[in-house]
């Protein structure tokens, strides 16, 4: 999985990096929204959503992060329900590891914490992005997930022996999940003079450890909630590759925490 990753990412990201750079506000607001869109399709598609099941996803996600994009900013208490649903993907993830869930999760209720992660969490990209020093900051967060998926992999294939969570993904290791953090904070000690100066060299540590730890929880998240719901991939948006959560899961915390963190 790793590797699929690392393949999308020398496709996707410069195409990322030039909307982060480029777009105005309101355009990059419009294109979060249209990712978070097609997000909540993959979920609903998951999760062989039909009819009326789609009045929960649009309801769990679409409606609040609409509210969110429009208004700009995040809802009242939005730490506290970003912290609520982030609890709860870590106990599916924590099932899922434990006793395995292929095929056999509760579709109705996965379907709205699936669109409740997607539908809250994405527009924090807006959000980080929109800020003042928005632009380097997300291209630092960004990166820093990059690196952290980089280490986790080339550690884990080199040293790699503990499973970490077989039943969740089976080519995740101990050492590579420590390997993906070391290389998060060396990367965020190396970037952080020339994309976020403003920051001290703790609190860059400390964002850059919380970053690659999120990362992490959103790419066991992904896949927790895949076996769940019985399929390979999120969806088909890069052929061959997967789909959009496939490749979004590990930046959605860290975009959340980072914004908490510093606004």
């Amino acid at each position: 999985m790793l590797r699929t990753r690392l393949k999308t990412a020398f496709i996707a990201l410069p195409l990322l990096l030039v909307a982060i750079v480029l777009a105005p506000r309101p355009l990059f607001t419009a294109i979060v929204a249209i990712l978070a869109l097609w997000g909540l399709f993959e979920i609903g598609d998951m999760t062989r959503t039909q009819e009326a099941r789609w009045v929960l996803v649009t309801l769990a996600g679409g409606v609040p992060g609409a509210q969110m994009l429009i208004m700009g900013r995040a809802l009242p208490g939005g730490s506290m329900i970003c912290l609520m649903i982030f609890s709860l993907l870590m106990l599916l993830v924590a099932i899922v590891g434990r006793e395995g869930a292929d095929d056999r999760g509760p579709l109705a209720l996965l379907a709205v914490l699936g669109a409740a992660w997607v539908g809250l969490f994405f527009p924090y990209f807006a959000f980080l992005r929109n800020r003042d020093n928005g632009v380097p900051l997300t291209i630092f967060i960004l990166l820093l997930a990059f690196a952290s998926d980089t280490g986790a992999y080339f550690v884990g294939r080199w040293a790699g022996k503990i499973k970490l969570m077989p039943r969740v993904s089976p080519n995740k290791t101990v050492e590579g999940a420590l390997g993906g953090i070391g290389a998060a904070v060396l990367g965020g000690m190396i970037l952080r003079s020339n994309l976020v100066p403003w920051f001290s060299p703790l609190a860059d540590m400390v964002l850059s450890f919380g970053v690659a730890v999120l990362a992490q929880a959103g790419d066991l998240a992904n896949s927790a909630f895949k076996r769940a719901v019985g399929v390979k991939d999120s969806g088909w948006i890069f052929p061959g590759h997967g789909g959009l959560m496939d490749r979004a899961s590990s930046l959605v915390f860290p975009a959340a925490l980072t914004y908490y963190c510093i606004r």
